[in-house]
């Protein structure tokens, strides 16, 4: 997702177009907080690691 998100990311920012760059960051965030979680040890979605 964190992948997903910076390519997004990237692609709105080069061509200029807003939805790509905004659910680029959306999706960025909510990556690193999926996998901020699973690193500590919270069970994310019914799994203790989210990758």
């Amino acid at each position: 997702m964190i992948l997903v998100g910076l390519i997004l990311l990237l692609i709105g920012f080069l061509t200029g177009i807003s939805i790509l760059w905004t659910i680029g960051v959306i999706l960025l965030v909510v990556g690193a907080v999926l996998w901020l979680l699973g690193s500590v040890g919270h069970a994310v979605g019914g799994r203790r690691h989210y990758w």
